[in-house]
């Protein structure tokens, strides 16, 4: 037996229950990990309230871990039993001892990175590497505005876009999360509990505005974010922290600028082992070459998620939370 977080319903933190499971063994294709850290994202409670639907009830929670392979299924040759892994990718499960999944998922870990490190930023690095370099491959020069930018996402935008040569514009909701974006590397940041972040991205930008608009706030700072926009620039939409963006009329990119607007997903870059790997590549090397630090700022028990997930949701942490089997 092992033990996981569990859920029968959704609902707050209180739905979460610590069970015991008999592990499944992997089938042709897959892997089980033996967990030693488990990453904890918004996505996570996006699950446990319902705003993204679970494939079925009871459910596991949680796509991101790091540990070593317990056991390998038929046809799988790129781990095998002993290698440190890590994954932010698959089905539900994560927050368990152990967890099977899709082997395309797992990717080997370079020696330079721990299991901590690594469950708390694989989903949030490979994140940014599809935000800054895909989504809008930036060159360097440009001014963007970035939300939640003390968060974990937004810690390691910050790094990479100073590494980039890219003017980053971070909102924050405190002076102490204003100082964190800064030292990691934001050029600029704006209090939107205490300024118009309108307002300030103009006179920042001497009234140009900003090349693009990263947003995982979601529904509370959908159309401030698009009054931050050059003309004909674009709009990246990518987590509901706020709840979603819906009842939208299209019309409203053309009245604020022939605006472009899109909603990228991990699962829609990363879609292949292939390109997963090749992302993986760009960001361990990042973290290697020291231009990216990465901050496990808060490590909870695993059977203490719940308080772990109230934290995050009511934005009191900063840097990356680790759940520890």
């Amino acid at each position: 037996m092992a033990k996981r977080i569990q859920l029968a319903n959704t609902g707050g933190s209180e739905v979460l229950e610590w069970v015991d499971v008999e592990p499944a063994a992997p089938a042709a294709g897959e892997v089980r990990i033996a967990n030693k850290a488990v990453g904890l994202n918004f996505i996570d409670i996006y699950f446990r309230t319902g705003l993204y639907p679970a494939p079925a009830m009871p459910t596991g929670l949680g796509t991101e871990g790091a540990g070593i392979v317990d056991a390998v299924g038929e046809g799988v040759t790129h781990v095998k039993v002993g290698d440190r892994v890590a994954y932010a990718q698959g089905p539900l499960g994560a927050y368990a001892e152990l967890h099977t999944l899709p082997a395309s998922k797992v990717v080997k870990l370079p020696d330079f990175i721990d299991f901590d490190t690594a469950a708390a930023s694989l989903l949030k690095g490979l994140t940014v590497q599809y935000l800054l370099r895909q989504t809008y491959e930036l060159k360097g020069g440009e001014t963007i505005l970035f939300h939640a930018a003390a968060g974990g996402v937004g810690s390691i935008a910050c790094q990479w876009a100073k590494a980039l040569g890219v003017k980053l514009i971070g909102t924050v909701s405190s002076q102490e999360k204003a100082d964190l974006a800064m030292a990691n590397g934001a050029w600029a940041t704006i209090n939107y509990t205490e300024e118009n972040v309108v307002e300030r991205v103009r006179e920042l930008t001497n009234g140009e505005m900003c090349d693009v608009v990263y947003d995982s706030v979601g529904k509370d700072t959908w159309e401030m974010s698009l009054d931050c926009l050059k003309p004909r620039s674009l709009m990246v939409s990518f987590g509901n922290s706020s709840g979603p963006v819906d009842g939208v009329n299209i019309g409203i990119l053309n009245q604020k600028g022939a605006l472009f607007v899109t909603r990228p997903s991990l699962n829609g870059y990363a879609d292949t082992r292939e390109r997963l790997e090749m992302m993986c590549d760009e960001f361990f090397a990042m973290i290697e070459s020291g231009k990216i630090h990465i901050d496990v700022a808060n490590r909870y028990p695993l059977q203490d998620a719940g308080k772990a997930q109230d934290a995050l949701q009511s934005r009191k942490t900063t840097g990356s939370t680790i759940l520890l089997p």
